[in-house]
């Protein structure tokens, strides 16, 4: 790749206004949003301490701000239901699960090569 290409490609990530990377990916490559999204995907419609179960090194404030997050990007939704006590479920929404094959690939990409990444620790 020449000096001119380099330089051409690399002005896609400049631009902090249309940066695919740092206004989309950033959104849910966080710690635990890539993993959220894969406990939904894995269980569709899943209630608050479901995730929490699956995801037990994570503290309820978090996983809280995260489900807001991911909520406010649009990729998963929110259902509140009016019991005693609230039940809360949340489920992919139709842009999240058309994220999913691409999280899927990173996902099986990671479990082949955890050990090669790892062994430099």
């Amino acid at each position: 790749m020449s000096r001119l290409q380099l330089k051409e490609n690399l002005k896609k990530f400049t631009c902090t206004e249309t940066c695919p990377v740092r206004n989309v990916i950033a959104r849910f490559s966080g710690k635990w949003s890539m993993l959220i999204l894969c406990v939904l995907a894995d269980n569709g419609v899943t209630r608050f301490n479901e995730i929490g179960k699956a995801l037990p090194d994570i503290s309820p404030k978090v996983l809280a701000e995260t489900l807001k997050s991911l909520e406010a990007d649009r990729l998963i939704s929110r259902k509140i239901y009016a019991e005693i006590p609230p039940r809360v479920e949340y489920t992919l929404t139709e842009l999240g699960e058309s994220l999913m094959p691409h999280i899927d690939a990173l996902v099986s990409w990671a479990m082949d090569n955890y050990l090669a990444v790892t062994a430099c620790k």
